[in-house]
């Protein structure tokens, strides 16, 4: 190996070292939990209409039971709109379910939306939807599908599927 083959491998060596130490350094200095979504307050500002289940029901949405996760946390209860989730399209302002968290008083309040399609892989203003194969806990074919955590942040992440800030304890249990 020639002298020079040397000199050069040493001053990539030191380049390597220093980008390194940058790029380190820029890691330690970036926080550790991301800020808030563009993709929630865009959802929120889509979306504020539903704030009242009334207004979910008048347009639509009809409720399934209240979702728990087996290691904790909650979707809520799931106000569907079969039409939406029938026409496959993703619209920011059209979420195929809508999550309300039952309150100790009897209340509902909206705590995130769920966009659903069976057309794939799926994103909305740059965020992939989960995939989930069949057969599946719901009974349903093949789906993508993306939780925004719009109105109750969730620290598992804002299109995480269960927010272990929302539980089902007050759910009424469905007429006999």
């Amino acid at each position: 190996m020639t002298p020079d083959f040397w000199n050069r491998l040493l001053v990539a060596a030191a380049l390597l070292s220093a980008c390194t130490t940058l790029a380190q350094a820029h890691q330690e200095a970036a926080p550790s939990v991301p800020g808030p979504s563009p993709l929630a307050g865009k959802v929120r500002a889509a979306n504020s209409r539903l704030l009242d289940v009334k207004a979910a029901t008048a347009e639509g949405y009809a409720p399934i039971p209240c979702a728990s996760g087996i290691t904790g946390g909650a979707m809520g209860i799931h106000y569907v709109n079969g039409q939406y989730l029938k026409d496959d399209k993703i619209d920011i302002a059209r979420p195929e379910a809508v999550m309300y968290e039952p309150m100790a008083d009897g209340t509902l309040k909206l705590v995130a939306v769920e966009y659903i399609t069976s057309k794939g892989p799926a994103a909305l203003d740059g965020q992939l939807f989960n995939f989930n194969s069949a057969p599946n806990r719901y009974g349903l074919g093949e789906f993508y599908e993306l939780h925004v955590w719009a109105w109750k942040g969730n620290p598992t992440g804002t299109f995480a599927d269960m927010n272990p800030k929302v539980s089902c304890e007050h759910a009424m249990a469905p007429s006999q």
